[in-house]
């Protein structure tokens, strides 16, 4: 997002300096930064017990588990990500600055919930559910790159400020 600024377009800041200071001072910013790799590691082994699955037919309740693991760790995060927006932003979901990364987070969700569902209810063939599963993870991915890509455009939002107060 823009804002208009005389001729030229300025980016609007990630944070106000009491959205800053709300982010930095909650604990939900270290439990997002402690769970976010965790997550990230449970994504890898999962990707590949479903993708040993998917080529030799092996290890389907391996990634079964690994996928209700990923699932698992997938909703503490979001339930910790919308406690850390209502602390940092005063509203649960889709504040300003991370709406699009909400938006695409829905898709993640409903993704890895599909697969509980076919899992749970007995959809489809195994193939079929490791499939929905690929899908999940590939949104995640983007999904994780989204955030990634507003922690770097915040730290560099950041080093002006540092770069003025060290002066």
């Amino acid at each position: 997002m823009h804002e208009r600024n005389g001729t030229r377009e300025t980016p609007l800041p990630i944070y106000t300096a009491e959205q800053r200071r709300r982010r930095d001072s909650t604990r939900w910013t270290l439990v997002q930064g402690l769970l976010a790799p965790v997550q990230f590691l449970i994504f890898l082994v999962s990707l590949a017990l479903v993708l040993r699955f998917l080529g030799t037919g092996q290890g389907e309740f391996a990634a079964d588990v690994s996928v209700l693991v990923k699932t698992a760790a997938l909703l503490t995060i979001m339930v910790t990500g919308a406690a850390w927006e209502k602390v940092v932003f005063g509203q649960w979901l889709f504040a300003r600055p991370f709406f699009w990364e909400d938006v695409f987070s829905m898709l993640v969700i409903a993704l890895h919930l599909a697969y509980v569902a076919m899992l749970v209810l007995g959809i489809g063939l195994p193939a079929q559910r490791m499939t929905v599963a690929l899908a999940a993870y590939a949104t995640y991915v983007v999904n994780a790159g989204q955030f990634l890509w507003k922690l770097r455009l915040a730290r560099r939002e950041m080093a002006p400020a540092f770069r003025t107060a060290a002066a």
